[in-house]
């Protein structure tokens, strides 16, 4: 298992979150995500998987949820 933190601007709400560990939950290996949300800040984003996930896949799911993935 690892634990990833990845840095997402754009959240404000449950909502949002929601649509971030919804899409993040979808890939391959994540066991579970959690969200230090920072409403109108970056937040933190907590992925904890299999194996290292690959960041094009991860960015790719927060820009699916309608956020920005800024660093990892």
């Amino acid at each position: 298992m690892t634990t990833t933190t990845y840095s997402v601007s754009g959240m404000t709400c449950g909502h949002c979150t929601a649509a971030v560990t919804e899409e993040i939950s979808k890939l391959v290996g994540v066991q579970e995500v959690s969200i230090d949300l920072n409403a109108g800040g970056t937040s933190a984003v907590h992925v904890t998987s299999d194996t290292a996930l690959d960041d094009t896949a991860v960015r790719e799911a927060v820009d699916e949820a309608g956020y920005e993935l800024v660093a990892s």
